[in-house]
């Protein structure tokens, strides 16, 4: 039976539960796995289809058959024999298939297209709340749960723990300036709301997204001169992919679309390029360097006080 959970961020030091944040889809299979009398105690054949993914797989010390291929990211070494399965965004199903896994490992942002597809081919698919990191370390719980993991799972709750203490009056008692992030794909961008992992960063660091949660949407599709409207004290610019090409658009569109010049964040010159490293789709181990670039473009005077 299906077990659908779903978690929500939080700027406060999490209180992880057994409720978590893994879509597990233990669906019927063709495959020997299907069959398998392989327990959590024992050593899964697991495939993880994102680097975000193969980076907690590498962190609860398990071991892959297949992983991703990325050109922007590193996989961890662990994997280097591991069997190349294809992007992130458009798996191989039949290589993966192939090498007969008992779960196929995945970000929840990609379930869409992805649960059919293994669903097609009778494999188990398990899908990680990755838009935040809270729902980051949610899910390292509940993979210490289902792969017996719980040591070095605890170990890795109880770090991010310790770090929210001491990070969380960081910027207490400061104005939170209202932000504005755009998401950029050569040729055009979008609106990155408080639910996408890039967002969920800024709302860490005091930030207050313009569009807010968007309603749940990670993304909006909004115009130039409602924007304004908003009227943020921050730009912030990110790249989907491609993050060069991604800066040159950005730059070309700030340059000859005059509306741009009128905004507050403009003429203060309070507009800045995220790190394609740590400024991601996915929720992962960077986050303490992301929010130490936030932190003084968010609060450029006085960033260092406590």
């Amino acid at each position: 039976m299906k077990r659908r959970i779903i978690a929500g961020l939080s700027a406060a030091v999490i209180a992880l539960s057994m409720s978590g944040c893994v879509d597990q889809h233990p669906e019927e299979t063709k495959s020997k796995a299907a069959d398998s009398t392989r327990s959590v105690t024992e050593e899964q054949r697991l495939v993880a289809t994102s680097p975000a993914v193969a980076a907690i797989c590498d962190k609860l010390e398990l071991d892959l058959v297949g992983v991703c291929q990325s050109n922007v990211s590193t996989i961890p070494s662990r994997y280097d024999d591991a069997t190349q399965i294809g992007m992130a965004m458009s798996p191989d199903v039949e290589i993966v298939k192939s090498l007969d896994p008992d779960w196929v490992l995945s970000p929840s942002t990609l379930q869409g297209d992805l649960q059919p597809k293994y669903a097609g081919i009778g494999v188990k698919s398990a899908f990680l709340n990755l838009k935040s990191v809270d729902g980051m370390y949610q899910s390292i719980d509940d993979l210490g749960e289902l792969f017996g993991r719980q040591e070095q799972a605890g170990k890795l709750i109880a770090e991010y723990n310790d770090f929210m203490k001491e990070y969380e009056s960081e910027n207490e008692g400061k104005d939170s300036p209202k932000v504005l992030v755009l998401m950029g794909l050569p040729g055009s961008y979008i609106i990155a709301t408080e639910s996408s992992y890039v967002g969920s960063l800024v709302k860490l660091a005091g930030g207050e997204n313009v569009y807010g949660d968007g309603d749940g949407k990670e993304f909006l599709n909004v115009n130039t001169e409602d924007m304004k409207l908003k009227e943020p004290d921050v730009i912030l610019r990110c790249a989907h992919a491609l993050p060069e090409d991604v800066v040159e658009m950005f730059n070309e569109e700030f340059a000859t679309n005059d509306i741009w010049k009128h905004f507050e964040a403009v003429e203060n010159g309070r507009v800045y390029d995220l790190s394609y490293e740590y400024f991601g789709m996915s929720a992962n181990f960077s986050y303490p360097q992301a929010l130490e670039e936030l932190q003084p473009l968010l609060y450029p005077e006085g960033a260092d006080e406590k």
